[in-house]
């Protein structure tokens, strides 16, 4: 049995080299690099040290073979994603801008990344935690359905629900905020948001009145509100405190959140309260950003402990 189980896609990432190129503009990219956020996610909690699995799906080409490499070196079992013969393993293009923004295209739609199906009973053992990505229920339609049935199973079978709202504006159609993501905001048990998602999830600006929302609508335990280079929040039904972003030189923050998430939970897992859970979370979100690709951060137990201790004794 793995400890914690995602479902989502899986994706190559292919990158322009620095800030300020428009996607639209003739040039160099890097890449291909192994992404999809819940493949990020997944990866990190088993360099961490932890066993995971994740569910998803590629095609039996070249970037497909990138992506399942990566993951199966750094211990994450690929035994249930999809290897599709024919079609095409997903990929997004990034750019980023000098205030921080990013702008993505994704080949989502067709590919093998929206086409696994939700396990049968049985197949998989219940992980202690289902870690699910809200990118993942926006990609599309009838993808989204097996995850939620997956959200179905195993909570049934006593798994714990994570969630991530990881809203991508490329992938949103109409009311699925509303609609898809918010549901499942009020059934997880850790809620992973950001500012800007929170305000749009609770429909309200105020941060601490969001969150009493959050708290009066649903069943979550612990909001871990991600701020960025400000650090976090940790909020539980009795208390909140603040945890300082590490000091670092950002190279590519794409997957810091993802690692974050990873991070966090694997120190629940570990028995340790919240703020050493918060720290090794914001410890391996740096450790990520310091690395170009959203994949390649030399995120471990070790390098997680050396972050805070540096921070620490500064």
């Amino acid at each position: 049995m793995s400890e914690v189980l995602t479902m989502g896609e899986i994706l190559v990432e292919i990158m322009r080299p620095k800030s300020g190129m428009q996607l639209y503009d003739t040039g160099e990219f890097l890449g291909p690099y192994p992404s999809g956020a819940p493949a990020i996610f997944i990866d990190t909690v088993a360099r961490m040290g932890h066993s995971a699995a994740i569910i998803g799906g590629v095609a039996s080409d070249d970037f497909g073979k990138c992506v399942l490499d990566r993951l199966s070196r750094d211990g994450v079992d690929v035994d249930n994603v999809l290897r599709e013969v024919s079609g095409a393993t997903a990929v997004a293009f990034v750019t980023y801008f000098e205030d921080g923004s990013r702008k993505f295209i994704f080949h989502l739609e067709g590919t093998s990344a929206v086409r696994p199906v939700c396990p049968a009973p049985g197949i998989i053992d219940s992980p202690r935690f289902l870690h699910i990505m809200g990118c993942s229920l926006t990609a599309n339609e009838e993808f989204a359905g097996e995850i939620l049935k997956a959200v179905d199973l195993f909570t049934a079978k006593g798994s714990k629900l994570s969630f991530d709202p990881n809203v991508r504006p490329e992938l949103m159609h109409g009311d699925e905020l509303q609609r898809v993501i918010v549901p499942l905001v009020n059934r997880c048990s850790i809620l992973f948001p950001g500012v800007e998602e929170l305000k749009s999830i609770t429909q309200l600006d105020d941060i601490p009145s969001a969150v009493q929302k959050l708290w009066r609508t649903s069943q979550i335990e612990i909001i871990a509100l991600k701020r960025g280079s400000s650090g976090c929040t940790i909020f539980t039904r009795d208390a909140s405190f603040d945890v300082e972003a590490y000091t670092i030189e950002t190279v590519d923050p794409t997957g810091a959140g993802d690692c974050f998430d990873a991070a966090f939970l694997c120190g629940i897992l570990e028995g340790r309260d919240l703020g050493s859970c918060a720290r090794m979370a914001a410890a391996a979100g740096a450790l990520n950003a310091m690395a170009m690709g959203p994949m390649e951060g030399d995120i471990s137990p070790e390098n997680v402990r050396k972050v805070i201790e540096t921070e620490s004794t500064a």
